[in-house]
């Protein structure tokens, strides 16, 4: 195996036996170190600030995590439209209050194992350091039982695998991560960066995911989990009390810039340039973020003060919080959630549809979803399939 330099700065290419070169990564933090100038401190600083007024903002909510739940959702369809899927937000969340059935398309399913995966993820924070072993469960339960399912699920990979358009071959690959005899060691340095590493939380999230989408150390699903990864490491290290902060929004509508800052990085060592698009992105997200925040709050307490009113019954709060954390429900869950009878969250919701508040959206006489409208509509505002 012979090496070919590039910049040398942020990896090498390793010549393999076979004649196809793949590129392993140098150990993070970058060597020579990143370089501070005006601009990129005042990104850093412009970003600080929104992550903190987002954060701020959800702990002065009356209840923040009604909101977690539908922002965890809300990027996983994001997230997975990324990878080609067409499902909406509303497909996933009125799954989520029927009985499971068998032959789930496989858009929702995909969706539905990224919320179940982050969800994983955040509760294995409070056991576990953030490392390979918590990455790898993820997975296992991103790629449950949908496509790419036969491709070692929870294993890092032991073949080489590659990035490209469709068709494309090792040798005509846009990028080849490294190979299976490199993998061990990049991870290993991988694990060690993300607890020993000193840097400020955005900086060491924006290192760590470019870093990952390099190693890319799965057969399929890299993509998603290190875009999850970029949140895990807010919540663990405190920058973040509540995971509000995701950036499939910001990804999805600067694909290409996002994927020329990663090539940058490997051809040319520009983690700075990387980390100008991605602490931009933080900004704007995480005010994006903090605006929406406030209006779904301003909209429930708008709706209390409406059932108080109006005298929707000792159902009626507890119903609409419900709904600020499941939009989507039907009688029979409501009922089971909320601890009343059938009949008693019927009435309820029937208020509720009369006041404008929520909307019977299947026309069915039976089985019938009740959709939160304006709470999805300021939520999903820009969620829908392309």
């Amino acid at each position: 195996m012979t090496t070919i330099e590039l910049s040398g700065r942020a990896g090498r290419l390793h010549r393999q036996p076979t004649g196809y070169a793949a590129f392993m990564p140098k150990p993070l933090p970058p060597d020579p170190p990143l370089r501070w100038d005006s601009g990129l401190v005042g990104l850093l600083s412009d970003a600080t600030m929104a992550l903190g007024r987002l954060d701020g903002m959800a702990s002065n909510l009356p209840n923040p995590d009604l909101f977690v739940a539908s922002y965890v959702r809300r990027e996983a369809v994001l997230s997975s439209q990324i990878e080609g899927t067409q499902s909406s937000l509303d497909d996933v969340l009125a799954h989520e209050v029927q009985a499971r059935v068998a032959g789930l398309p496989s858009d929702i399913a995909e969706t539905v194992n990224y919320v179940r995966a982050m969800r994983l993820g955040l509760g294995l924070l409070d056991e576990l350091p953030l490392s390979g072993r918590i990455i790898r469960r993820m997975h296992a339960e991103l790629m449950q039982r949908v496509r790419g399912s036969e491709r070692s699920p929870g294993e890092f990979r032991t073949t080489q695998n590659w990035v490209g358009p469709p068709g494309c071959t090792l040798q005509t690959a846009a990028f080849v991560p490294p190979s299976p005899d490199d993998l061990p060691d990049a991870i290993r340095d991988f694990e060690i960066f993300l607890n020993e590493s000193q840097d400020p939380p955005l900086v060491l999230a924006g290192l760590a995911h470019a870093q990952f989408e390099t190693i890319h150390p799965f057969l399929d699903g890299n993509g998603r989990v290190g875009r999850m990864l970029i949140t895990l490491l807010l919540v663990q290290r405190r920058a973040l009390a509540r995971p509000l902060l995701y950036l499939s929004l910001y990804l999805k509508q600067n694909r290409s810039e996002y994927y020329e800052r990663l090539n940058a990085i490997r051809a040319r060592g520009d983690w700075e340039g990387w980390l100008r698009f991605f602490l931009t992105g933080v900004s704007v997200t995480a005010d994006h973020a903090a605006r929406a925040a406030a209006s779904l709050s301003a909209l429930l307490d708008e709706h209390r003060d409406l059932a108080m009113r109006e005298d929707f019954g000792k159902y009626g709060w507890p119903m609409l919080d419900l709904l600020a954390e499941q939009p989507i429900v039907t009688i029979k869950y409501a009922s089971a959630r909320l601890g009343s009878t059938p009949s008693t969250t019927g009435r309820v919701l029937e208020r509720l549809q009369e006041a404008g508040v929520v909307q019977e959206v299947t026309g069915r006489r039976r089985h019938r979803h009740y959709r939160y409208s304006p709470f999805l509509d300021l939520l999903a505002d820009d969620t829908a399939a392309p």
